[in-house]
């Protein structure tokens, strides 16, 4: 039988399971104990004599802190970087100095808010956000990658004039339960807080970094180096690269550029600015492209799109768009939502958001709703249910001869082509895409280069005739169907020119 020390143990009795023989109390461990408790108590006594936010703002206003009221507004997380840019212009302002204290330990913790500062004291400053130090996250404000350096969180004391005031800014935290951006002020002067509150909501929407440009809403509210709202730089397109019967073409143009070019002209004379386009037919034929040529042309008009995924922001658009006027909603594939329920939180199909969103402009608000749709079959009952929210639905069709002739000449672009033959090709082509004509040529160029393998990369790729044909015999062949099916093409035309 085992010996036994008389030495009293910690934990379970030897020969127990989980018995632990190492944790025997020695005078080492008496002595490291001694030194964490000491560590303890050092700390906490010098961290109370160190100053709280209370005492920092109580001796920066020095008038009694208990009854002041504290002033506060709110943005979305996308209004970060503009709420940033009147934070520095409101600053910036010729008389206000200000000082910036940052704040430690407040991330995980929970909501807090200018009334939890204000309330701190030596009891309960263990629990709650300390001073420290300033911290900044860079946000986009333009596509061409410029960006704003922008607060986290800190404590603003201001002097202005007569006036002192003390504001807490909080940006959109990532990994927290902010999800958008506060800003609480005290001041010696109740008018003052309110003043600059309502100063920094006007100077946020005047130094707007959104408007004019084109923006999408990204699937993440949040990121170290994101925001939620995307910037893209505007397309440039020739009216020439956009291939459409000169009717469609025309009623296009006029319903959305033609109004945004009069629009005052239009307002003077009593006429409502909202409007709604409908662009509706096949898959393939342009839609998209349609959409690419009125952006460009929309020069200085903000853009919001919706696709996919972000469809659920519809309202957030909205807002922006009422905003930012004049501008753009546009929305691609809006079938996908017109059976679909909300599954961002609410009961309301998508679309009837959408509808009544619409809906709920001022007649003169300068804003179009572009809605783009391959079945106009989902949508018909719900428009027609709700009249006014579209003026005018355009049927982009297949396109006729005509119009395939010319997609032949756009998408060849600088590829040297035979098209001695190419009669025989829209012949052939009748009822397909501009979807397929432009693999077309493309699978002809590749055609061409394998047949000539052994060229250098400087030789210039040259199309026959016999490529073009042979690149169309590949696509009609049966073993394609799927690849013509993808690309937009009808196996039993509909017409014949």
């Amino acid at each position: 039988m085992p010996a036994y020390h008389s030495t009293l143990r910690w934990g379970p009795a030897p020969g127990v399971p989980g018995a632990a023989d190492d944790l025997r109390p020695e005078l080492s461990d008496v002595r490291r104990y001694g030194r964490m408790l000491m560590h303890r108590f050092v700390s906490q006594a010098r961290a109370a004599e160190q100053p709280s936010f209370r005492s920092m703002i109580g001796e920066h206003l020095g008038v009694p802190l208990d009854d002041l009221p504290v002033v506060e507004e709110h943005w979305p997380a996308y209004e970060h970087v503009n709420v940033q840019a009147a934070v520095d212009a409101w600053l910036a302002d010729a008389g206000r100095t200000h000082r910036l204290v940052g704040l430690a330990d407040y991330r995980h913790r929970g909501p807090f808010g200018l009334a939890d500062l204000l309330g701190q004291d030596g009891s309960a400053r263990f629990n709650a956000p300390r001073p420290g130090n300033v911290t900044r996250t860079s946000l986009p404000s333009g596509p061409a990658g410029e960006t704003r350096d922008c607060l986290r969180a800190a404590l603003v004391l201001v002097e202005d004039g007569a006036d002192r005031i003390a504001f807490l800014f909080r940006g959109a935290d990532p990994d927290g339960e902010r999800s958008g951006v506060l800003v609480e002020a005290v001041a010696t002067r109740p008018e003052a807080a309110r003043d600059l509150v309502a100063s920094l909501r006007t100077l946020a929407l005047d130094l707007n970094v959104y408007r004019g440009q084109v923006v999408s809403f990204g699937r993440s509210m949040f990121g170290e180096r994101s925001s939620l709202l995307r910037f893209h730089p505007r397309p440039r397109m020739r009216a020439e690269d956009l291939i459409l019967p000169p009717d469609t073409f025309a009623d296009v143009r006029r319903q959305v550029v033609g109004v945004a070019r009069n629009s005052d002209r239009l307002r003077a004379a009593g006429q409502h600015l909202k409007r709604g386009l409908l662009l509706y037919g096949p898959p393939g034929v342009g839609k998209t492209h349609t959409v690419r040529y009125l952006v460009g042309e929309l020069e200085g008009t903000t853009i919001v799109e919706l696709t996919g995924e972000t469809l659920g922001a519809i309202r957030d658009a909205c807002s922006i768009a009422r905003a930012l006027a004049p501008a753009m909603i546009v929305v691609e594939d809006v079938d996908l939502i017109a059976q679909q329920r909300d599954h961002y939180g609410g009961e309301t199909p998508l679309l009837f958001t959408l509808l009544n969103e619409m809906d709920g402009l001022a007649e003169d608000a300068d804003v179009v709703f572009l809605l783009t749709t391959n079945r106009a079959d989902l949508l018909e009952p719900a428009l027609a249910s709700r009249p006014g929210r579209v003026d005018q639905a355009v049927h982009i069709d297949l396109p006729d001869r005509d119009a395939r002739r010319r997609l032949v000449e756009l998408y060849r672009g600088s590829l040297d082509v035979d098209l001695g033959r190419v009669e025989d090709v829209l012949d052939r082509t009748d009822g397909v895409t501009a979807s397929f004509l432009k693999e077309l040529l493309r699978r002809a160029a590749v055609v061409a280069a394998d047949r000539d393998a052994q060229a250098s990369a400087d030789t210039v790729l040259a199309v026959s005739a016999d490529d073009l044909s042979s690149a169309l015999d590949e696509l009609l062949d049966t073993r394609n169907q799927m690849t013509r099916a993808v690309l937009g093409y009808r196996e039993e035309p509909r017409r014949r020119d």
